[in-house]
């Protein structure tokens, strides 16, 4: 039989077959090292032609910083990335059954991870908006973003419920709060689209080629852990898991959601990696999960210490626990030591058809197999008027207005846009890496110009009037707090950009001495301030009352015209603050729920720029 007869027999190549008797018709196709090679993600540095068409490899990812042009990485378009992706695609075609690969990417705050994308706020901040609708619209643009560069699969969202401020990780959670939590869920909607109503829940679903993969994560706890430490173990009864951070995941669930991480962290000393009861017997059979369960980055390797040692034993726990697809990233042994461990009996085969059932499940409802290369009419979307418009109004929508004046009858804001001359200084007021933060450009973002966006700085100049002079420092001098001819003062501090472990912060003050240019500035002009973080910071009771007033700006992206939207006047606040603002350090954890609460603001504090309290 000829090869082109051979397609016309193949089950798992007819678009019009159910997906269920494509998958089983693949799966019987398969050998044990097609099947394995399904089972690994690697990072694009080892993905060579010959690897991903031997071994038949399920996916490919970029780190964060790492893509096409290893020498200029960050200046990359999203052509570039198509061009990319669409020759790893190639390699895995010409492989003996022809499994299209699917390309993962943490775009999770717009297609972050490429210059020019649009860059919407962090979590956090889209929690302090409560709009679910918003929400689903970004998952919509950020889905035609990242399919424009030939990505079909984002590590997105982050359902974490963040209970402790000092955790690293803590702006990539929407709130403190499961409800709020579970109403921003909806991102897995604008990501996925819509299922129909007739939809079996549970099973994956990605309604077309304008669409991505999601991924809810981490699964579970992740934001519940002891001090706030990254990785660590959350320390609570099932029912308290339950009930405060696996609640989002039924929620991803029931709109279909491809795919679900395991966490780094812990649940009583017990890695989540190695956990079957709660990766088998609660996700999968409970709650009905359909779709694939990937692991973290070298999470297995750490399931041993040192790290790595002991791989096969690593292997064997983490994929008898449920893990679908390992995150490898790097170590090819993977996939020779997966297959001894099955022809040694250690892992059962039918755990590893399951696994590549599910895999292949998303592969065929996202339609890879049909539409495996980029769609280059959707290059037009990226950083387009459209979403940049959209992130300006997530910008508005999420500024939470902390204190408006020192006299309650007299409101600071809105500020006057005309007045005679403007002092703008601060570390954050003319830096669009630090606006943006961490998972923006690199891992860990950066600092300075790197991407196209708005700062502060130039928003506040193309807000003023004609006749208004601005005068920019970003530390203020001496002789500039010595003049007497100034309105007002914008200052604009806050954290520097950081991800995951290196983030966790116990001290969590005001970084840049951003404390002593507050007061030198308030010392001598009336002063608003935008603090720019992805928490909670320390706010001495001396500090605020310096202030005339405070925003909490979060890490609000690349469109920095939704701040002057709002302080001069042209939209009032709305956002309502998703996490409580501790006084001090040593009160922390402090959330809602606790018996001590004593907040310098509770959680849903909101004033309005007629000092009406907005809170919940």
């Amino acid at each position: 039989m000829s090869k082109a007869q051979d397609d016309m027999n193949c089950i798992y190549r007819d678009p019009n077959q159910p997906v269920e008797a494509r998958v089983r018709d693949l799966l019987s196709r398969m050998t044990l090292k097609e099947k394995a090679g399904q089972m690994t993600q690697i990072e694009r540095r080892v993905a060579t032609p010959d690897a991903i068409k031997d071994l038949s490899i399920g996916s490919i990812l970029s780190a964060g910083g790492s893509g096409p042009f290893d020498d200029n990485a960050l200046k990359a378009l999203s052509s570039d990335w198509a061009d990319m992706v669409d020759g790893f695609q190639k390699s895995a075609l010409e492989s003996r059954l022809g499994i299209p690969l699917i390309y993962g990417i943490d775009a999770v705050h717009g297609n972050n991870n490429i210059y020019g994308a649009t860059i919407f706020p962090h979590n956090v901040g889209l929690g302090s908006t409560r709009d679910a609708d918003l929400v689903r619209k970004i998952g919509e643009a950020t889905a035609l973003e990242v399919r424009a560069s030939g990505i079909h699969y984002t590590f997105a969202p982050c359902v974490a419920v963040c209970r402790d401020p000092r955790w690293g990780r803590c702006y990539e959670s929407y709130s403190e709060d499961t409800e709020i939590v579970r109403k921003m869920t909806s991102f897995v909607t604008g990501l996925q689209g819509q299922p129909p109503h007739e939809h079996t829940k549970g099973y994956p679903f990605v309604a077309g080629r304008n669409n991505v993969i999601a991924c809810a994560k981490h699964f579970v706890g992740d934001g519940g852990t002891d001090r706030g430490i990254n990785e660590g173990d959350t320390i609570s009864s099932y029912e308290d898991l339950e009930r405060i951070h696996m609640a989002p995941y039924l929620d991803c669930i029931s709109q279909g959601v491809s795919t679900v991480m395991a966490s780094y962290s812990s649940w009583n000393g017990r890695k989540l990696h190695a956990d079957r009861f709660l990766l088998t017997e609660v996700l999968k059979d409970k709650l009905g999960f359909k779709g694939f369960v990937i692991s973290d980055w070298e999470g297995l390797d750490r399931l041993s210490e040192p790290r790595g040692s002991n791989y096969r034993f690593c292997i064997s726990t983490a994929i008898n626990a449920g893990i679908d697809m390992v995150m490898v990233p790097f170590k090819f042994d993977f996939v020779e030591d997966l297959i001894f461990l099955v022809e040694s009996g250690k892992i059962p085969m039918a755990r590893i058809d399951d696994a590549v059932e599910r895999i292949l499940r998303v592969k065929f409802v996202a339609g890879i197999f049909e539409f495996p290369f980029t769609d280059r009419s959707l290059l037009d979307t990226v950083g387009c008027k459209l979403h940049r418009d959209l992130a300006r109004e997530a910008v508005r929508k999420s500024l939470v207005l902390l204190k408006n004046g020192k006299d309650s009858k007299k409101p600071f804001l809105p500020l006057d846009r005309n007045a005679k001359r403007i002092f703008v200084t601060g570390t954050h007021a003319d830096n669009l890496g630090y606006q943006c933060g961490g998972w923006t450009a690199t891992w860990y973002g950066g600092s300075g110009r790197i991407t196209i966006g708005t700062t502060i700085l130039d928003a506040i100049k193309a807000a003023v009037g004609n006749e208004t002079e601005v005068v920019y420092e970003e530390f203020p001098s001496a002789d500039t707090l010595a003049r007497q001819d100034f309105s007002f003062a914008i200052v604009a501090v806050g954290e520097e950009p950081y991800a995951e472990t290196p983030g966790d912060n116990t001290e969590l003050v005001i970084r840049f001495n951003g404390a002593d240019i507050i007061s030198s500035v308030a010392n001598s002009i009336p002063t608003l301030v935008i603090l720019v973080s992805g928490r909670p910071l320390v706010l001495e009771p001396w500090l605020l009352e310096k202030m005339d007033a405070l925003i909490a700006a979060w890490l609000p992206g690349s469109e920095g015209g939704g701040i002057t939207d709002v302080i001069f006047g042209d939209c009032d606040f709305k956002g309502r603050l998703p996490v409580t603002w501790f006084k001090q350090v040593k009160q922390l954890p402090l959330h809602i729920g606790i018996n001590s609460y004593d907040p310098l603001f509770p959680l849903g504090f909101g004033l309005t720029s007629n000092k009406e309290n907005s809170s919940d």
